[in-house]
């Protein structure tokens, strides 16, 4: 049988614990520094101004509760744009917990920005110029009617249209040349200031489809801060000289040999064209020269007479006036307003009489071949392609939706 061994412990009874050693210790402890809540930052809030609003009524729904802030607009001269509200227009306030007006911006018409601030218990006002960003734009469409009926569907200003006839001004009539179903596609620069457009700018890329030719032309800078405009290969869009020194109007009388002369009761040679307009439209040098005369010639009234580089010259007649600085020996460039449209000479009603000359011979301008401009210089050509690649992408983008909506 195995054997096991156990050992046993006990104390007896009424018998004591051994003492066990022991310290007081006391210590101090720190309490946790405890932060003040950070008083209130307020909150930017931003109301459009409704016609008939007053500063009252906006400062009401943007939840001002401030009579010392209102009695101070209402009381310093400087926030008078604040009476004369612009509907569409947005007005921002930064106010606190308790509807304290902390600060208050407004674009005004000028296109200052009011801003007043709260300085303790008083407030300050300033106006200063606000600070635009550059934003960019694509917009397409498609022509049902007229090219302006197609810009407002789909929200293109103006400006941008008439840039677009300038641009192409070379290659199309937009007055005669104009079809059901062309298209653009429009890449351009826009200014947002304090949070809303304030204009468009410039064309970036545009693309404009007539009668079925595609025509693209992109912006380009070059070294010497010039600007213009070519097409995806380099070749300027801009012709030498514009096919009409006068946008947006018609030819009452072409280029002839044999025409019945309305003031002189005469069959008789008619070496030019003449464009019909109100009398003080802008007319506009054809291309770049040198005024060779600026004066008043018989039959042509006040005229003037462009030498330009090479063989050719272009003459302006029946001029009300010449524009400012437009004289002897001025030198011009395309585009230039050199007179308006008028009555001179021997005209029965306003209109600009327009001839085109080659060694001093007249050609018909609405049918000759006209120079280009000079192309993108070669060792600048492939720092072009890549700038204007991804800008011919986004008129693409621009023409598949179009084309998708008229699906």
């Amino acid at each position: 049988m195995g054997a096991g061994i156990v050992a046993a412990f006990g104390f007896a009874p009424d018998t004591l614990l051994p003492a066990v050693p022991t310290h007081n210790l006391s210590r101090h402890l720190a309490l946790p520094a405890l932060t003040a809540p950070a008083p209130t930052e307020g909150y930017w809030r931003e109301e459009r101004i409704q016609r008939g609003d007053t500063v009252g009524a906006v400062l009401a729904r943007l939840s001002v509760i401030d009579p010392v802030a209102l009695g101070f607009l209402r009381s310093d001269g400087r926030a008078r744009p604040l009476y004369q509200l612009k509907p569409g227009k947005s007005l921002r306030v930064h106010i606190d917990d308790d509807g304290r007006l902390i600060s208050l911006s407004y674009l005004a018409a000028d296109g200052g920005l009011l801003a007043i601030d709260r300085v303790g218990e008083n407030f300050v006002t300033r106006t200063v110029a606000p600070q635009a960003a550059v934003r960019v734009e694509l917009r397409a469409g498609e022509i049902h009617s007229s090219l302006f009926a197609a810009a407002d569907a789909t929200g293109l200003p103006d400006s941008v249209i008439l840039q677009i006839a300038e641009v192409f001004s070379g290659e199309i009539d937009f007055l005669h040349d104009l079809r059901r179903g062309d298209r653009f596609s429009v890449v351009y620069e826009t200014r947002d200031i304090d949070g809303h457009s304030f204009g468009a700018g410039r064309i970036l890329a545009a693309e404009f489809v007539n009668k079925g030719v595609a025509y693209r032309a992109f912006l380009w800078r070059s070294n010497d801060g010039s600007e213009g405009y070519y097409t995806e290969d380099g070749k300027s869009v801009r012709r030498a000289f514009l096919r009409s020194p006068v946008a947006f109007s018609r030819v009452t009388s072409g280029f002839s040999l044999a025409r019945f002369h309305p003031f002189l009761q005469t069959w008789r040679a008619h070496k030019g064209v003449d464009f019909a307009a109100p009398a003080g439209t802008p007319v506009h040098a054809a291309g770049d020269g040198q005024v060779a005369v600026a004066a008043r010639q018989n039959g042509y009234g006040n005229v003037v007479i462009v030498r330009h580089p090479g063989t050719y010259s272009t003459v302006y007649a029946h001029l009300s006036r010449f524009a400012p600085g437009v004289k002897t020996g001025a030198r011009i460039s395309q585009g230039d307003v050199i007179g308006f449209v008028g009555q001179t000479g021997w005209a029965t009603g306003p209109h600009l009489h327009y001839e085109f000359r080659v060694n001093d011979v007249q050609h018909n301008p609405l049918t000759i071949a006209l120079p280009n401009a000079q192309p993108v210089p070669v060792a600048d050509r492939a720092a072009y392609l890549r700038h204007s690649a991804p800008l011919a992408a986004q008129l693409a983008l621009g023409r598949d939706t179009t084309l998708a909506g008229a699906d």
